[in-house]
């Protein structure tokens, strides 16, 4: 039987584990010992078949590369990527995602984590990203970003709407890539997400 110790020195340079992996290495492990660390504190449980080590709580960034890989296939987006890219004034905590798994939420230690489902035809627009460690993940880009708020939220869709949205003008006007955002809006085939597109535009001048 693997001991904790073992287990560690194999994989605590990875910050974060999942049980499939676990097993690759170790075929015969038993998931009753992920519990009992647990239990007490030797590990933390992500959700459901994946742990990460106390220690990766200190490592900064790592709630973006958990976000990707704790419901696959996803990438972030909505409010906590407008906030990332400064678009809106808000501080965004929770880590939001497009899925096109189904709609769900998990809590860990690590913090909130929102996924909202989209058709595998809306599921473009994200790019790889890397972290202050080195270490990559996927994010939506601005553009895709503020697409998937308007497809995902349907209630803004009157000019003062998109004007509450409190979008940076600055960044709008010479940051933004209006040709990208129409080829997205484009390539999605919704005429109501359109007419919000639309309307964005005219809330904003662009």
């Amino acid at each position: 039987m693997i001991d904790y110790w073992t287990f560690r020195k194999d994989f605590l340079e990875l910050g974060f584990i999942s049980l499939n992996s676990i097993r690759c290495r170790y075929p015969e492990f038993q998931q009753m010992n992920l519990v009992r660390w647990c239990k007490k504190g030797l590990l933390i449980s992500l959700r459901q078949g994946w742990y990460a080590f106390p220690e990766a709580l200190q490592i900064p960034d790592m709630d973006r590369r958990i976000a990707n890989v704790i419901y696959d296939p996803s990438y972030i987006s909505l409010h906590y990527t407008l906030s990332f890219y400064e678009m809106i004034p808000e501080a965004v905590m929770n880590i939001t995602s497009i899925t096109t798994q189904k709609t769900y939420e998990f809590r860990n230690d690590f913090g909130t984590f929102v996924y909202k489902s989209v058709k595998p035809k809306f599921f473009y627009g994200y790019k790889p990203m890397v972290d202050r460690e080195g270490k990559g993940f996927f994010m939506a880009t601005p553009e895709k970003a503020l697409l998937d708020l308007l497809y995902i939220y349907p209630m803004y869709e009157s000019v003062q709407d998109m004007i509450d949205l409190r979008l940076d003008e600055d960044f709008m006007e010479d940051e933004f890539d209006l040709e990208l955002f129409k080829e997205y809006t484009l390539r999605a085939g919704n005429k109501a997400l359109e007419n919000r597109v639309k309307t964005l535009l005219k809330a904003y001048n662009l």
